[in-house]
């Protein structure tokens, strides 16, 4: 197991199993793009452990609360280290978080999504530490997500060979 995979587990934190595509739903794009010693992880939304969509779903501050939102964008984390560790067999060829760009599905007037996605910033880096883990990022409202998830988040990480 790797060094990231016994932090996590010694922080109670679980990679979910593959997506569960909802019915009627297409994927015609990768989760995590390689290129050289880069990963371009696509946006990714809260799973449960078992694959499936975590909820609640809808918007923030309005049907989903700050608090909740922050728990789906920790599980989005999860959902991506999931794909990550997939792709590239070991979390720990991850050597450095580049880059985070997190989506609130939110309600009219609610402005906290850097909160939210701060549940996302501190999986990474409670994961990966300080130094591999930090990141730049950006944390905007969105008027709605894909399949009415709460929070999406897409990445840029570095990747030893």
């Amino acid at each position: 197991m790797s060094k990231v995979e016994e932090r996590l587990r010694s922080l109670g934190l679980v990679l979910p199993g593959v997506v569960k595509v909802p019915q009627g739903q297409s994927r015609p794009f990768v989760f995590v793009n390689m290129r050289g010693d880069r990963a371009f992880v696509s946006g990714h939304g809260p799973r449960e452990a078992d694959g499936s969509l975590a909820r609640p779903l809808g918007q923030v501050g309005g049907v989903v609360s700050l608090d909740e939102a922050r728990v789906l964008a920790r599980k989005s984390a999860l959902a991506m280290l999931s794909s990550l560790r997939r792709e590239l067999g070991d979390l720990d060829r991850i050597t450095g978080w580049c880059r985070v760009f997190g989506m609130v599905n939110s309600a009219p007037g609610f402005d906290r999504q850097t909160e939210v996605i701060n549940g996302f910033s501190e999986t990474i880096v409670d994961a990966f530490g300080a130094e591999i883990g930090r990141h730049a990022r950006s944390a905007v409202g969105m008027s709605g997500l894909p399949l009415g998830f709460a929070v999406e988040v897409e990445a840029e990480v570095m990747i030893a060979s």
